[in-house]
């Protein structure tokens, strides 16, 4: 029952996907012997025959038997058709669509569909990620924010606790538990080729219900890396302000790239 529910998603009717199952299970069969394999009445069956015969599933193999078309064969088809479909609905709607002067704040719920946007975005980045992240999201996205270092993206990372150091430009934040008492949970912040934008807070014990933003919008995306850009001063401060100690020289070079960084 679940493949027909499969079946009707893809074109099928609940006849012609209930039909071609019954074929795939035994073949060849004649008309009367298919009406009793699939249920259908035998008033109905040649008709769902036709239709089928007609889209290229089934074919008359003798006089009256009838047989599926293979499996990896309709697959393929099916496959075939719908990316046909896809392309010309990606051509039609980019026609339609007005230009939009702003782009709308979307809310992202369920950790793991949260996570699948970043992996989605990063593996997207050409040029630089920011990111300040929790142990936990780190050990979702790690493996992806190397693969995008290793492949030339400047990756900007304030660490939200003890996260060994895997890349040039990474930072841990001075002041977590103060911080994460604050906004009452884990914040996550991803920003790519200052084009895409996912931030947040995950809610203490309230994680799946969490809503994230995700955007395109300009301003939100400006407003939110220069964000961390300024945790990366954050850093340099406290270190100078309230633990009276200077910079290193990868410090001061930390810190020039991201004054720069505009």
């Amino acid at each position: 029952m679940e493949t027909h529910s499969h079946l009707k998603k893809l074109g099928f009717s609940q006849y012609e996907a209930t039909c071609y199952m019954a074929l795939v299970t035994t073949h060849p069969v004649n008309g009367s012997q298919l009406s009793k394999l699939s249920g259908i009445a035998r008033s109905r069956i040649y008709d769902v025959i036709r239709n089928l015969i007609v889209k290229g599933y089934v074919i008359e193999v003798n006089s009256g038997q009838y047989a599926p078309l293979p499996s990896d064969e309709l697959i393929r088809r099916l496959k075939r058709s719908f990316d046909s479909n896809i392309d010309a609905f990606e051509d039609q709607i980019s026609r339609a669509s007005q230009k939009e002067d702003f782009e709308y704040v979307w809310s992202i719920t369920g950790y793991s569909n949260v996570m699948e946007k970043a992996i989605q975005m990063i593996k997207n980045a050409r040029d630089e990620i920011y990111v300040r992240l929790f142990p936990e999201a780190n050990e979702y996205l790690e493996q992806y924010l190397i693969a995008a270092d290793d492949r030339g993206v400047d990756i900007r990372y304030v660490a939200m606790g003890k996260i060994a150091k895997k890349f040039d430009m990474q930072v841990e934040h001075p002041d977590l538990s103060h911080l994460q008492q604050t906004i009452g949970g884990q914040s996550i912040e991803v920003i790519t080729d200052k084009s895409e934008a996912l931030v947040g807070v995950f809610e203490t014990d309230n994680e799946e219900l969490s809503s994230i933003n995700w955007t395109r919008n300009r301003w939100f995306i400006l407003a939110n890396r220069d964000s961390l850009r300024h945790d990366f001063y954050h850093c340099f401060l406290e270190k100078v302000v309230d633990q009276n100690q200077e910079l290193t020289r990868e410090e001061h070079r930390i810190y020039t790239i991201i004054k720069e960084d505009n």
